[in-house]
Parts: structure tokens; C-alpha cells; sequence
């Protein structure tokens, strides 16, 4: 009995542990790999290999933005940082570290970071496509065709005779395929003839070349090139893949004819598709994207199929997008941003992978390297220069075009990883050609703006116009060029009527400049009373009497409006720039703009430019220059910062002035203007939206239970739409600008104006000088003392117009030794008292030569201004040159 309870126990207790051990083990999942359970993430995983992927992405992302920074110092391309950073990451230096290869990049899990790397590189040369607008090539297609034909014909021929070394050197390397020498000439030959066409665009958009010959010739050259560049390559690549050379002449007609097939076929139908959805005129939608990827991707498959590499279906279909209203343009804005921050550093950053500094460990190694680099740069750079100069340009302009075209980039880099791959080059060919492709893409920028620096680019201008002397600079006639001009000339200027000036527009401050422009203008003249044509006709006889103006119009002050738009490293941007034209057309804050014109007696013009943030004073400044202008007028942001977004908070329209940034922008405008400039701070003036309410509030009433009516913020018209302008004149150079322009601006009749002379105590003599820009003769020094500025505000007063005296006054206060905190307490009696009318103005000089200023950005006078809390807007005006000290 006991041995069968015994048994029966035993077999229960089998039972029970095996049923519990199956379920347990049917119940539980399948290890994932996590880290709770041991797993090392670093391990590779066929089942989940993303895990070790976002730590490959991660590394490369991280060290190629790390290592771009000190390089965009020195203004260079991120390619330079991304191969660097994979040349760094790679076997030449980290890997050799034990261990660090087999654990961050380990064999197994290349192919997962190739694929996606070449899924962006097929979206990258559709973007590409999208760049490459064919209209710059048909518009120049004389120089274009012989700078392009020059600049590869050399290149190429130099680079087939190197490639019989290359060839008989490195070809018994391990893991090439054989290859016939035709077949590694042609690639030679292309490697060393093509052009990085997209590091090209950003070359020129940097250093602000794109509206110069030199600009226009180099893009359209390097259209040309780029396009005949890849339908080279594909035809290396199908002689590559084919068996025989009939199969790769069958590859080439298929090829051409799919080509033509996107042209006349796929073309016409697609712009159709876009007109239809309103993705020309309206942009496109995510239909249209998901679309226009689809085309991208499909265009790829089909030259992978046949042969060809699929890069070029994707650049094909790029070609042919419409850039009609911007379409490519918005089509780069969807996709750019994937592409360039995660895609492009994966792909170069394989490329830097595959290269290897350690096996240039011989002298005929490095001497083909120098050889290398010597015929890719020599033999572009000697070529594109004589085709430019046989083409009529100067030699430094021609050299500029040889050293920009010399550059390689990305495509190079392209190219060369190609080759790689179809094993036509050995690894230690790949990393002598990568050393050539940074040094001569590195090289670019600083050769091309040591040849071709802006002043030079000035000084040429003007010779070409007959406007200067070349070897001495002197003017040829009596116009010169308006920089040169001695103190009575510059005197003349300060007392002279602003007939034309530059406003920087701004999105945030565009109603209230607006507004302060209308008074430069005045109102239109009397309309007067029309008849209809036909009876006019009829009672005199088959002729229209022309209507009758009742008042003539003065000579309307021209007013040239720049919008600036921020270049960033974005494609989009630099596509901008080669579209500005188009692109200024339909802006909008232009077109509201030139609206102004057309309600006032103002001749308004405009464009939009597109250069970098930190170029903002500078371009200003030059335009202003270029324009000819007598006063530069720069609003200050309404939230203190240089981004034009609507202001959302009460604190940062309070804080506008305390903003480091704009300050920095505005001292900077200030310090190299060369004409009158004045910046102008809104506090209140017409045309400011109006502020919402301190607390949002909504009431719920009968009347919007039943009709869902919201209240609203209604601008009603003002009756009241006079301004009083105050000055406090302290004499110099700023404050007889200031004067001048407060009479000019009292001319219209809806403005009272006083002027008061603050007098300092003494009769200290200030000498000023103006600092002139390089190359220009600096005006004479003048010398004036407190009498001499009394007795010019004594003789405006005297001479002022008979339509002014009851809207002026003038007034001199008593001397002090403190005349900025009396001229602050005049203000505050004075302006701000009709919170009804259109706003008051406060016009201060920068007085930065006359003992009120400091080493402020807007001056003494102006901050005292702002800091007393004074309910009227501030135009702080400085007399040119006053402030390049």
C-alpha cells in the first residue's frame, strides 16, 4: 500500500511539474534582445537590426555635426565634414582601436546601413534634378557650352593619359574584377572631369556670386557638365554590367529612349496632373508628394533594371518637374530635410568607411595622389580660364570661373563609391581619389575669394561702366561714383531732400512702416470729376477730353524696398536665389509693398534677397550703396529678434529692445553705412495692429448660443490722423540730417513738428571724418564749433517756408550742462499727449561725434528717450559715414 501512494505520488508530481513546465514555456515570449534580460545592444541581430543601426546613425549624425562647425568657419561644404568624419570613424584612425570596428560597425550589419544610405542617395539626386534648372544653360548656352566642353575636354584627356599608370599600377589588386583598360580609362577620365554641381550652387550663394559673369557663367557651365558628367558615367557603368558590347549598346538606346519617353510622355502628363489639383498655383498636397516619390522611385527602378545604376533614373525624373510657381522648389522643401540630416552623412560616411589612409604607404602611392590632384585641379582650373578669357573676361574673373569649376564635392564622391562597387577601382585607388576630392573641394572658397573679392568685384563694375580709371581708381567724369566727395559736397548732402531711399521690410513691422513711408509722400492729388467716354464723344465731336488735374504732382521720392529671406544649407534656399526673380514676383509682402505706390506720391520698387543672417547689415548697406540712396531706413524688430514671427506675447514686444541679436544687426548696419541711415522703433504709430486684450475672455449670450458670432477686434478708421514730431537738435553732423528730414517730413499737412536747440555750455570744437570705404579717398575733416551749429538753426529758421510757419516751431533752450536730461524732459511735456491721433514721433540724432553718444547701439540721446517711458515712436537718424569709427 505504501509503495502504491508512493508510485501514484510520483507520477502526480511528474505530471503536475511537466504540464507546469509546458505552460510555462508556451506562455512565455521569445527573448527580444533587451537589455533587461542581458542582451548587448551592440550585438548584431538579424531578426532586429535597427537596434544597432540608430547606434551606427547616432554616432555618424553626432560626429559629422560636431566636426562640421569648426569647418563652416572656414565656410566650408558638410561633405568635407561627413567624409572626414567616416575617414575618422574608419580604419584609418578608430579602427584602429581593438574591438571598436567589430562592435559599432561589424561586417554583417554594412548592407542594412548601405541600403538605407543608397535609398537616400537616390532621393538626393532627384533633388539634384530638381536643382537643375535647364533655363540657365539655354540662356547662355554660347559660354556655357565652351567654358563646359573646355573644362572637361582637358580634365579628361589628362585624366585617360594618368589612368594607363593607375591602370598598370594598382590593377592586381585583391578584390577586383577584370576589366578591359577602355572601360577603366572612360572612368578615369569622368572621375576626373565632372563637377559637384549642388556644393557649386551653395559655393556661390555663400560668397555671393550668383547675379555676377562670373555667377551666371559657372551655373551654366556646370548644368551642362553636370548632365553630360552622369550620362557619361552610365554609359562606364553599362559597359561595366554588360556581357558583351553589343548587350551595352542595347543598355545606351534603352536608356535614350526612356529618357525621351520622361521628356514627351511622362512630362505633358504630369504638369497636367498638377494643373488639375492646383499644385502649380497652390503647392503641392501630400497626394501630389506621395506622387511625385512614387515617379522619383519608379524612374530609379526601371535604369537599375536595365542596367544602368538607379541614381540616374531619379536624377532623369528630377530634370523634368515643372519649376513653374516654385513647384520644385516646395517639392525640395518636403523632402530635403530627411534627406541631408540623415541619409547624406550615411552615405559619405560610407564612403569614409571604405577609404583607408594606411595603405598609401608608398612612394609611387603618393605620387600618384599628387598626380591625381595636380590633373583633376591644373587641368579644370587651365581650361575653364581660357575659355572664359577667350570669351572676353578680365583673367581674375577667368581664373574665379577655373577655380570654381575645379571643385568636385559630393559627386565626386558618387562617382568613386560607384566605382567601388562595381569593383573598378581597388580600395587604395578609391582613397587616392577621395584625398583629391577634399583637397580640391576644400581648396574652392578661400582660392575663389581671394581671386574675386568683393571690392574688386566693385572696382570692375565700375570700369566696365567707364567710370573709373583702372590703375589709379580716380573717376573719369564728374558723376564718379558717388563715394568720393570732399566736406562742401558732403555738407550739401546733409542739407539736401531724401529723393530716393532703402527700407529693409519686415512682416512684423509692415503696417506701421507703411504708414510712416506715406508721410515721405503725401496724399494723392485731387481727383477730378470724369464724364463717360461716349458722352463726352458726342457733345464735342468724336473727341475725348482729357481729364482736368486740379493740382500737379512734385517728383515722387523713390522708395526701394528689400525683403530679406534667410540662406540657410537647405537646397530650397539656394534654389531660391537661382529663382529670386520669380520668386520676388509673388511675394507677398512685396506685392503689399508696391501697393503703396500706387495710394501715395511714392515711386515704390522691390526684391526679395536671400543671404545668411550674419550677412543681413552688410547686404543692406550694399544695396543702399548700389541704389544710390540717400537714407537707409531700418525698423526695429517688433520681438526684438531677427526672426520676423508674430508676436505672441506681451514680454517679448517689452523686452524688443534689450534683444542682443537685432542690436547687434542694427550697430552693425550703423557702423558701415555709406549714406544717411535711420532706424525707427514703433511705439504706438498708425498703422500698429492692435493689441489683444490683457485676459481672453468669452461670453456665452443668447446671440452666440444661436448664430456662433465671436467677438472681434475692429480697427474703426481714425478721425484724428495727425502726428507731431519733436526734435532736439544738438547740432553735428546727425543732427543736421535729423533736421532736414523732420522738414521734409512736415511738408504734409497733417504733421506739426518742433524743433528745439538743446545748446551745450562751452563752445567745444568736434571735428568729424567720415571712414570711407577700401579703396575710396576719405572725405576732408571739417571742423565745427557750437556757434557754427546755432547759426545754422538760426538761418532755417529765418528761411523756413511760408506753408510751414504755423505747423513748426522753433525754440532754443537755455544753455546747460545737461542738455540730454532737459531735451528728455521737454519730450515728455510735449509728445504723447493725443493718445487719438496717428502717434507722435521723437527724431534724435546717434550723436556719436558730438558728446551725447556712447558706445551704445542707438546712442545717449535715444536711450534716454526710450528709458523715460515717452508714449511716441523713436527715429534715431545718423549723417553718413558718422558711424565707421
Amino acid at each position: 500500500m505504501a509503495t502504491l501512494t508512493t508510485t501514484v505520488t510520483d507520477v502526480v508530481t511528474t505530471t503536475l511539474t511537466t504540464t507546469s513546465a509546458t505552460a510555462a514555456s508556451t506562455a512565455r515570449a521569445p527573448e527580444q534582445g533587451g537589455i533587461l534580460d542581458g542582451m548587448n545592444p551592440t550585438d548584431y541581430s538579424p531578426n532586429s537590426p535597427v537596434i544597432l543601426f540608430i547606434i551606427q546613425a547616432g554616432i555618424i549624425i553626432i560626429f559629422c555635426r560636431l566636426l562640421h562647425y569648426p569647418l563652416s568657419l572656414l565656410r566650408q561644404p558638410r561633405v568635407i565634414a561627413e567624409v572626414i568624419g567616416g575617414v575618422i570613424l574608419g580604419p584609418s584612425i578608430m579602427g584602429r582601436i581593438p574591438g571598436f570596428t567589430d562592435a559599432i560597425f561589424p561586417t554583417e550589419s554594412i548592407p542594412n546601413l548601405s541600403l538605407v544610405a543608397n535609398l537616400g542617395l537616390v532621393l538626393f539626386l532627384f533633388i539634384v534634378g530638381l536643382e537643375v534648372d535647364l533655363r540657365y544653360f539655354v540662356s547662355n548656352w554660347k559660354l556655357a557650352i565652351s567654358v563646359g566642353v573646355a573644362g572637361m575636354a582637358l580634365p579628361f584627356g589628362l585624366g585617360c593619359a594618368i589612368s594607363w599608370g593607375l591602370y598598370h599600377e594598382f590593377r592586381d589588386e585583391e578584390g577586383l574584377e577584370p576589366i578591359a583598360f577602355g572601360t577603366y580609362m572612360l572612368f578615369i577620365g569622368i572621375a576626373m572631369a565632372i563637377t559637384a554641381f549642388p556644393v557649386l550652387c551653395r559655393i556661390l550663394t555663400e560668397l555671393k556670386l550668383l547675379s555676377t559673369p562670373v555667377g551666371v557663367i559657372v551655373l551654366s557651365a556646370g548644368v551642362g557638365n553636370d548632365v553630360i558628367g552622369w550620362i557619361l558615367l552610365a554609359l562606364c557603368v553599362a559597359l561595366v554590367n554588360a556581357g558583351s558590347g553589343l548587350t551595352a549598346l542595347w543598355v545606351l538606346l534603352t536608356c535614350l529612349g526612356y529618357a525621351l519617353f520622361l521628356a514627351f510622355a511622362v512630362r505633358p502628363a504630369f504638369v497636367w496632373v498638377l494643373q488639375r489639383t492646383r499644385a502649380l498655383q497652390d503647392g503641392p498636397s501630400q497626394g501630389v508628394i506621395a506622387l511625385t516619390l512614387l515617379l522619383a522611385l519608379g524612374s530609379a527602378f526601371f535604369t537599375g533594371v536595365i542596367g544602368v545604376h538607379p541614381i540616374f533614373g531619379a536624377f532623369m525624373m528630377g530634370l523634368i518637374c515643372p519649376h513653374q510657381g516654385g513647384f520644385a522648389i516646395k517639392v525640395t522643401e518636403k523632402v530635403e530635410d530627411l534627406v541631408g540630416a540623415l541619409f547624406l552623412p550615411l552615405y559619405f560616411t560610407l564612403s569614409g568607411l571604405s577609404t583607408n589612409l594606411g595603405l598609401l604607404d608608398t612612394g609611387i602611392t603618393w605620387a600618384y595622389v599628387i598626380g591625381v590632384i595636380c590633373v583633376a585641379f591644373c587641368a579644370k582650373f587651365v581650361g575653364c580660364s581660357l575659355a572664359a578669357r577667350l570669351n572676353g573676361l578680365v583673367w581674375r574673373e577667368s581664373f574665379s570661373i577655373g577655380a570654381l569649376m575645379s571643385c568636385k564635392g559630393l559627386v565626386e564622391l558618387i562617382v568613386l563609391n560607384i566605382g567601388l562597387q562595381a569593383k573598378i577601382l581597388s580600395t587604395r585607388t578609391f582613397t587616392i581619389f577621395v584625398v583629391m576630392a577634399l583637397v580640391t573641394t576644400f581648396a574652392t572658397t578661400p582660392l575663389t575669394a581671394a581671386l574675386y573679392p568683393p571690392w574688386y568685384q566693385r572696382k570692375l563694375e565700375a570700369w566696365k561702366r567707364g567710370e573709373i580709371d583702372w590703375d589709379t581708381g580716380a573717376p573719369l567724369n564728374d558723376a564718379g561714383t558717388g563715394l568720393e566727395e570732399d566736406g562742401i559736397t558732403k555738407e550739401k548732402l546733409e542739407s539736401s531732400r531724401v529723393k530716393s531711399l532703402v527700407i529693409y521690410l519686415r512682416l512684423d513691422n509692415m503696417p506701421t512702416m507703411l504708414a510712416f513711408l506715406s508721410l515721405l509722400g503725401g496724399r494723392q492729388p485731387d481727383v477730378p470729376i470724369r464724364r463717360h467716354p461716349q458722352l463726352t464723344t458726342q457733345e464735342n465731336g468724336g473727341q475725348v477730353d482729357p481729364p482736368i488735374l486740379i493740382n500737379e504732382r512734385k517728383r515722387p521720392v523713390e522708395v526701394h524696398g528689400v525683403r530679406l529671406v534667410e540662406l540657410t544649407e537647405r537646397s530650397s534656399t539656394v534654389m531660391k536665389v537661382a529663382e529670386v526673380d520669380e520668386y520676388s514676383a509673388f511675394d507677398p509682402v512685396l506685392n503689399t509693398f508696391r501697393v503703396l505706390g500706387q495710394l501715395y506720391n511714392l515711386a515704390v520698387s522691390g526684391e526679395v534677397s536671400i543671404v545668411p543672417e550674419n550677412s543681413y547689415a552688410e547686404h543692406l548697406v550694399s544695396r543702399a550703396a548700389e541704389e544710390g540712396s540717400d537714407l537707409l531706413v531700418l525698423p526695429w524688430s517688433e520681438t526684438g529678434s531677427m526672426s520676423e514671427a508674430q508676436t505672441i506675447s506681451k514680454d517679448s514686444e517689452q523686452q524688443k529692445l534689450a534683444s542682443d541679436s537685432y542690436s547687434n544687426f542694427v550697430g552693425k548696419a550703423l557702423n558701415s553705412a555709406r549714406c544717411n541711415t535711420a532706424v525707427f522703433i514703433n511705439k504706438g504709430f498708425s498703422g500698429s495692429l492692435k493689441q489683444r486684450p490683457h485676459e481672453l475672455t468669452r461670453r456665452v449670450s443668447a446671440r452666440s448660443m444661436r448664430s456662433g458670432h465671436r467677438e472681434h477686434l475692429t480697427a474703426l478708421p481714425k478721425s484724428d490722423r495727425s502726428h507731431h514730431i519733436f526734435l532736439p537738435y544738438f547740432g553735428g553732423a546727425d543732427g543736421r540730417v535729423a533736421l532736414r528730414l523732420l522738414l521734409q517730413l512736415a511738408e504734409n499737412p497733417e504733421v506739426t513738428a518742433t524743433i528745439a536747440h538743446f545748446p551745450s555750455s562751452g563752445s567745444a570744437e568736434h571735428t568729424e571724418q567720415s571712414v570711407s570705404p577700401k579703396g575710396v579717398q576719405p572725405d576732408l575733416q571739417r571742423t565745427f564749433s557750437s556757434e557754427d551749429d546755432t547759426a545754422l538753426f538760426a538761418t532755417i529758421q529765418r528761411s523756413l517756408a511760408a506753408e510751414l510757419q504755423n505747423r513748426v516751431i522753433f525754440d532754443t533752450a537755455a544753455a546747460s550742462s545737461t542738455p540730454v536730461q532737459d531735451a528728455v524732459a521737454r519730450i515728455a511735456a510735449e509728445v504723447g499727449q493725443n493718445p487719438r491721433n496717428g502717434g507722435d514721433i521723437v527724431i534724435a540724432g546717434r550723436g556719436v561725434h558730438q558728446g551725447t553718444g556712447d558706445a551704445s547701439c542707438l546712442g545717449s540721446m535715444a536711450d534716454a528717450v526710450l528709458g523715460s517711458g515717452v508714449g511716441a515712436s523713436l527715429l534715431v537718424v545718423q549723417a553718413r559715414g558718422s558711424g565707421a569709427v
